[in-house]
This record gives structure tokens, C-alpha cells and sequence, in this order.
């Protein structure tokens, strides 16, 4: 979904700014258990107006493929977009992509399960065991029990298209 919804200059600005755009983009992070400098590599394809497709290269989440319904707001077209989606393992992702300055900025709400589980996150949503994994995650700790990661990361790859990703369907399941 697209917001604000009945903005015309909005849709325009969407296909203009985000759709099919595919991202490839690096945090500069630390690991969790060492300390010691990494880089994670992330990739985004910007499906459609209301569908993401990522596959998590680096970091405690490497080895991550999925889809997910996704909700876009333009905050200021041609420059930034917000990108809000929900997890099967409970846990709430914010991205902001910042055009000019080639930049991404997250927040996400990791549920404990899906934290402190991040090998059961691991997989491809199409396995069907991996995505009853991943829902079993959801069912660990309450919402406060959150661990909440924000970081920032410079984009390395920017075009259109589905790259090296799998493309969907929306007969395909998403929250």
C-alpha cells in the first residue's frame, strides 16, 4: 500500500522513486558475540507497491530469503520513502531510503524469539519448513521482550529488476 493512498502525485512519485527498484547495501555493523568490525550485506528488490522481496547476505541474519507485504510512505518524493513490513517471527522492520545521499536507515523490532533464535530465522520462506519455523519464533517471549537494532547503510548497487532474486506471486502467502 502506498501512502498517503488517493494521492495521485504519490503514485506517480512511487513508480517514479521506488518500483522495482532492487538495492544492494552494506552496514557497517559490529558482531554480536566479538565486537569486531563487519560489514552485512543486505539486498532489497522493491517489488511492488505492496510487496518487498530481501535476502540477508551478512550478519546473524545471513542466509535470510523473503518476501512480505509491505507498506511504502512517501515522506518527501524524489528524496525519501519509508518502507514498514511484519515479520512471521513477530518482528516489525522500518526502512528509511534516502535517494540523494544513497543511504538506507532501519529500525527493527526483533522479537526474542527471532533475536535470540537467529539460525531458526534462517531460510527461504518458499521451504514450507522454514516458514513454520520462522512462525514458531513469533511464539517466544511478549512484546516487550523486543530487541530493538537501528543502524545505517550505504548503498553499493542501485537498479531495476529482480537481480539474482526470485521473483513472486501474490498467490504467494504474506501476512
Amino acid at each position: 500500500m502506498i501512502w498517503p493512498q488517493e494521492s495521485q502525485q504519490t503514485k506517480e512519485a512511487f513508480e517514479r522513486d521506488i518500483a522495482n527498484r532492487h538495492l544492494v547495501y552494506f552496514y557497517n555493523a559490529k558482531n554480536p558475540q566479538t565486537g569486531a568490525d563487519e560489514k552485512w550485506k543486505y539486498e532489497m528488490w522493491f517489488h511492488s507497491h505492496d510487496r518487498i522481496v530481501y535476502h540477508i547476505h551478512g550478519g546473524p541474519m545471513a542466509g535470510r530469503i523473503n518476501y512480505q507485504k509491505a507498506d511504502y510512505q512517501c515522506i518527501r518524493a524524489g528524496e525519501l520513502w519509508q518502507c514498514n513490513w511484519l515479520e512471521e517471527t513477530g518482528t516489525i522492520c522500518s526502512l528509511v531510503y534516502d535517494i540523494p545521499n544513497k543511504k538506507i536507515t532501519t529500525l527493527l523490532g526483533f522479537s526474542k524469539g527471532h533475536w535470540e533464535e537467529a539460525e531458526q530465522a534462517h531460510g527461504d520462506k518458499r521451504n514450507p519448513h522454514d516458514l513454520a519455523r520462522w512462525r514458531k519464533l513469533a511464539e517466544i517471549g511478549k512484546q516487550t521482550d523486543r530487541h530493538l537494532l537501528h543502524d545505517q547503510a550505504d548503498i553499493a548497487q542501485d537498479f531495476r529488476g529482480s537481480g539474482d532474486l526470485e521473483d513472486i506471486s501474490y498467490d504467494d502467502p504474506v501476512l
